[in-house]
């Protein structure tokens, strides 16, 4: 089973996640091809979708939601996850944005959307993000949780390894 893992990063923390679950994927005997969203230029011949991004003000990155848009019927086709990194959750109410992770995510109906905690370091960022992070309260540290990432790649590897034996899952 052919997986393509894409993840969006500004600053590599998003990177650093999706990295740890294409090894999980991979021990689990997938064969996982890593990319950024915006150097995919086919999506034939993949089985499966990981898609991940970094998470900056509710927001996927443009580059994450571009290949959403540019993808959408093949990933409506195939079994869908995605995780985003740095938000601690969805305002109630907030989805009226289309760039906001909900709809993006509405428009693909994943299997699961899983968010995890990230690394907040000042000195990867910029004046306008260290002024962004310091208003909004950020503490400074590196909340990944690494047990978390392994254990969500898992249960992907699980549901794909199950369908398999079913004989797939093509959706309608």
């Amino acid at each position: 089973m052919k997986i393509l893992l894409t993840s969006s990063s500004r600053h590599g923390t998003t990177d650093e996640v999706a990295a740890v679950i294409a090894e999980q994927l991979r021990a689990a005997g997938l064969d996982v091809v890593q990319a950024r969203p915006e150097d995919v230029a086919d999506v034939e011949g993949y089985d499966a979708f990981v898609l991940g991004s970094a998470v900056y003000m509710t927001k996927w990155t443009p580059e994450a939601v571009d290949f959403t848009k540019r993808f959408h019927d093949a990933l409506k086709a195939r079994p869908v996850w995605a995780f985003s990194v740095g938000l601690s959750g969805l305002p109630q109410g907030k989805v009226a944005d289309p760039m906001r992770i909900g709809p993006v995510l509405l428009a693909l109906d994943p299997e699961d959307h899983m968010t995890f905690a990230g690394r907040f370091d000042p000195s990867r960022l910029n004046l306008r993000e260290r002024s962004i992070a310091k208003l909004g309260g950020a503490s400074e540290g590196d909340f990944r949780d690494w047990g978390e990432v392994r254990q969500w790649a898992d249960a992907i590897a699980t549901s794909l390894h199950d369908d398999t034996l079913t004989g797939g899952r093509e959706r309608p």
